[in-house]
């Protein structure tokens, strides 16, 4: 069971995401349903770290077994979603992965992962793009260049 409930006052989720860089570049991904990109990640579930989860979501996604770096990031987002105008209040873990030992490189600048029934987009952003692009979360466009040593604890209002 993911941790998210809703209420008459909006959504609440409990997430991962996973931090993918290479050659100064972030990997991003969208789907049919989001017009924006977004990191590789998902909704932790229930009595599961958030280490399992990114981990499981990352397999998930672009089947491959990436290993975690570090934590660089929990933040505390406030947010009206673009496409269904729910207000939410997440709380996100960013990780920095390794995909070394992958074959995601090998795939190219933009190419198509499949999850069930679920197509997902994957490109490479370069960070300096990401100013110009439609990119959740915000506060990446400006921390991506400087990551943090150790967790840090943030908040953003989009």
């Amino acid at each position: 069971m993911d941790i998210t409930f809703k209420t008459s006052e909006g959504v609440f989720n409990y997430r991962v995401c996973g931090i993918i860089i290479y050659d100064n570049k972030i990997l991003a991904m969208h789907d049919d349903r989001s017009p924006y990109y977004y990191l590789p990640g998902g909704r932790v579930q229930l009595n599961e770290t958030v280490e399992e989860a990114v981990l499981r979501e990352i397999k998930e996604e672009l089947s491959v077994d990436a290993r975690i770096v570090r934590p660089l990031w929990l933040n505390q987002g406030f947010f009206t979603e673009d496409v269904s105008k729910q207000k939410y209040h997440e709380v996100c873990l960013y990780f920095l992965m390794d995909i070394s030992d992958t074959d995601i490189l090998s795939r190219g600048n933009s190419f198509i992962s499949t999850e069930g029934n679920r197509k997902h987009v994957f490109e490479w952003l370069s960070f300096d793009q990401l100013e110009n692009e439609y990119f959740y979360p915000i506060f990446l466009k400006e921390k991506i260049y400087s990551l943090p040593d150790t967790l840090t604890v943030i908040a953003s209002y989009d």
